[in-house]
């Protein structure tokens, strides 16, 4: 006797089959068929890449044949059942395949029906047409890792329905249009490794993730909406305060190193749900708190802080023992360590420490403690105390010191003491 799956599998296979023939049947509407046309002309496979070998317009249905489409059928067809495009990748994404090269074509405007246009790596240049602000429908943009030049075009920003654009990896010029940061459904912004310069606009719109890192962006952090989980700005020329950040509760990355933000780190930045937390590389100053306002454990498995090249003073808290991979060198830290690090490193939750180029005065590593765990890393030369022995694992760029100069650390203890 037949088993109830097989009658169940035979009657999937016979709608979908008899739903692959229905498409084949169908005609792809006239004005998409003359877009991908000119798509085609505009763009090319470099050698090794064969995403256009699939384009044979002397095939009865690009829908069922052409890499990277996906149709749908046209609901205001009244007469022969037409099919529209409703997705459009171009370029195969796959390790190694060089991808495509020559430019964007406006005539993808004619396709009014898509949702997602997505271009894979390659060496597509030119600029992004405009006429893509007039696709209504699209929910996804995503043209990365080309040499598209230009500006972003404004009229991007007048889609309803945007909800990612991801531009990054490309040569694009200019400011960031105001309008684009106001828009109702957008979620996801990534304009990463660009030439993209001026101040940045307030945003307004409930983004989730907002990428700007590795631009020339300059001024004071704009204002931000309290659903930002994901913000880098690192790489940039911006300055100024991090109170912005102050209500940004939902956060669990955040990397503005490498910029020029001065003042002191907001409290509120330290808690155990900002895993990353990538500040090196700026002008932040005063230190890190003693302790938390809800007394929290701080961090754990996978967690990252960098406050390293910085100019914190002060004693070091214990509030960051809990960190995974903790950066504070090349600060003006001074005191002894705290125990709640040494045991932290001892017993493996710590896995990097790094604090050389401070003031610091001591480890107690009790002399006869057993060796540190191969996994972790611990820096602490040219501080004001000699590091125990045999417990170092010093980047290359630690310098060969392992003590600061005597009246380098009587110096920085006379200016604390006043």
């Amino acid at each position: 006797m037949a088993k109830p799956q097989f009658f169940l599998f035979l009657l999937l296979f016979l709608f979908l089959t008899h739903q692959s023939l229905q498409q084949q049947q169908q005609q792809i509407s006239a004005a998409d068929l003359a877009a991908l046309h000119d798509i085609r002309n505009s763009l090319r496979d470099l050698p090794h890449s064969d995403f256009f070998s699939t384009w044979d317009f002397a095939a009865p249905n690009p829908c069922s044949t052409f890499t990277g489409l996906l149709c749908s059928p046209d609901p205001s067809a009244t007469a022969t059942p037409l099919l529209r495009v409703t997705s459009l990748t171009l370029g195969t994404g796959l390790a190694g395949s060089p991808g495509l090269v020559g430019s964007l074509t406006p005539a993808l405007s004619n396709l009014t029906a898509l949702t997602q246009i997505v271009l894979y790596s390659g060496f597509v240049s030119g600029s992004i047409p405009p006429q893509l602000g007039t696709l209504k429908n699209l929910r996804v943009i995503s043209l990365t890792n080309n040499r598209l030049s230009g500006p972003i075009p404004c009229s991007l920003s007048t889609l309803p329905n945007l909800h990612t654009l991801d531009l990054s990896g490309n040569q694009l010029g200019g400011p960031v249009p105001a309008s684009l940061t106001r828009l109702p459904s957008l979620k996801v912004l990534i304009l990463a490794s660009n030439h993209l310069s001026g101040e940045l606009p307030n945003v307004t719109t409930q983004l989730l993730h907002l990428d700007l890192k590795n631009n020339r962006f300059s001024g004071l952090l704009p204002s931000m909406p309290l659903s930002l989980r994901y913000l880098s700005l690192c790489k940039n020329e911006m300055w100024g305060p991090l109170n912005v950040l102050v209500r940004l509760s939902e956060l669990v990355y955040l990397d503005l190193s490498m910029n020029s933000f001065s003042g002191s780190i907001p409290e509120s930045l330290f808690r155990p749900t900002l895993s990353s937390l990538l500040l090196q590389r700026n002008n932040l100053s005063g230190g890190v708190p003693r302790t938390l306002a809800d007394d929290a454990t701080l961090y754990g498995e996978g967690s990252i802080v960098d406050l390293s090249h910085n100019i914190l003073s002060g004693e070091l808290s214990p509030v960051l023992a809990g960190v995974e991979i903790l950066f504070l060198n090349s600060n003006r830290l001074i005191g002894i360590v705290p125990d709640e690090y040494v045991r932290s490193v001892s017993v493996g939750s710590m896995k990097t420490l790094y604090l050389q180029h401070n003031y610091l005065s001591g480890f107690p590593l009790e002399p006869g403690s057993p060796p540190l765990p191969d996994s972790a890393s611990l820096c602490l030369s040219y501080n004001c105390m000699v590091p125990p022995i045999g417990t170092m694992t010093c980047p290359a760029n630690a310098g060969g010191l392992f003590s600061r100069p005597a009246y380098q650390c009587q110096a920085i203890h006379r200016g604390n003491a006043d």
